[in-house]
């Protein structure tokens, strides 16, 4: 087998592996408070979002996995069908392999012929040229473009980049050459205000901060490493939870995504209460769909968007903006690192009385 086919099969397999490992997650270090009267009917609940170009009936996504293979090409095609019976976007793995490799084309080509009315997301590396950025939006016939970056995952990569000098210029000429949106996307070490910062400068419009809790690629690359080990680097990062916080100041001037470690519809809530416009999924869908198949996954699917209607009616919400007037309670780890980087943790806790 080709090794870069091999890897990605690896990247799936090993993901499927340590989805298993339970972790703390971020998320439950926040917590609504309870008021009595929602004073709304579930039928009330509005779950419809906007990003980009795009308006969406509910506020989740299939975010990008993976392609590469033809073990990952059947993956692909069953969460285009996923994706095609519930009406949700979904993101492609990276393109490169296809960009280097014109017979593994079809294991991301599949998405668009399974579901060619569907909004597609193709992804690539954020050093990539212009040129090849827009060979894989042209191969996917893709609605927008995910730019990730992935440093500590490449650093920990036997195989990985080692120079990181083009990235940002990359992503600024990528950005301002492509006809269609670009998504400038973590892949689970999160981002800081800095980062942000960097990324509005560079021309970025849309971001998915993509913190830790989720897929580990710092871990799944130490375990491909066959010496020289550094699994002290596999918590590195910020969480999904952090990251948003981290992205306070920039709500009103960019589109925050969110993604990393979610694991139900509270998460969803949760990140959408913090300022993201919509929640990228991977592991739990990858699990969700090897383990149980298409029509369990397209179950869950249609019972998370009911789900998030049900918890949108406790907090007495009508609007997904409206969610960012409820009442949070910041505790533990994240409040502590509200502390340190001169977050102000209690202004989340009487939203609800600033309306």
């Amino acid at each position: 087998m080709n090794p870069a086919n091999n890897r990605k099969n690896e990247h799936v397999s090993l993901a499927m592996k340590f989805s298993q490992e339970s972790s703390p997650s971020d998320f439950d270090a926040l917590h609504y408070v309870h008021h009595s009267f929602p004073q709304m009917a579930v039928k009330d609940a509005d779950c419809s979002t906007s990003f980009a170009d795009f308006q969406m009936e509910f506020p989740f996504y299939i975010n990008a996995m993976t392609g590469g293979s033809e073990w990952t090409k059947k993956i692909n095609h069953k969460l285009a069908l996923v994706a095609r019976e519930t009406g949700i976007a979904m993101a492609s793995g990276s393109v490169s392999a296809a960009l280097k490799d014109a017979t593994v084309a079809d294991s991301f080509t599949v998405i668009r012929e399974v579901n060619p009315s569907g909004l597609v997301f193709a992804n690539l590396s954020t050093g990539q040229t212009v040129e090849n950025a827009k060979r894989a939006i042209d191969l996917l016939q893709a609605d927008a473009l995910q730019l990730h970056i992935n440093a500590p995952q490449e650093l920990i990569m036997p195989e990985g980049d080692r120079d990181f000098t083009n990235w940002l210029t990359q992503l600024s000429r990528i950005t301002a050459a492509v006809d269609v949106p670009v998504i400038a996307k973590e892949v689970g070490f999160g981002m800081s205000r800095e980062t942000i910062d960097l990324l509005l400068t560079a021309g970025a419009k849309t971001i998915d901060i993509s913190g830790t809790g989720g897929t580990n690629f710092a871990k799944i690359e130490n375990y491909r490493r066959k010496s020289n080990k550094m699994d002290y680097l596999e918590d590195w990062g910020q969480s999904t939870v952090i990251s948003l916080l981290e992205a306070q100041p920039y709500i009103s001037s960019v589109d925050l995504l969110a993604s990393g470690g979610i694991r139900h519809p509270l998460d969803i809530i949760k990140a959408l209460s913090l300022g993201s416009k919509s929640v990228g999924i991977s592991g739990l869908l990858l699990h969700l769909i090897i383990k149980e198949g298409v029509d369990e996954t397209i179950h869950q699917v249609n019972d998370w968007k009911e789900n998030l209607k049900t918890i949108m009616t406790l907090l007495g919400k009508t609007s997904l903006q409206d969610l960012q007037q409820t009442d949070l309670i910041l505790t533990g780890n994240v409040k502590d690192w509200c502390q340190a980087r001169g977050i102000d943790s209690g202004y989340f806790a009487s939203r609800s009385t600033r309306v």
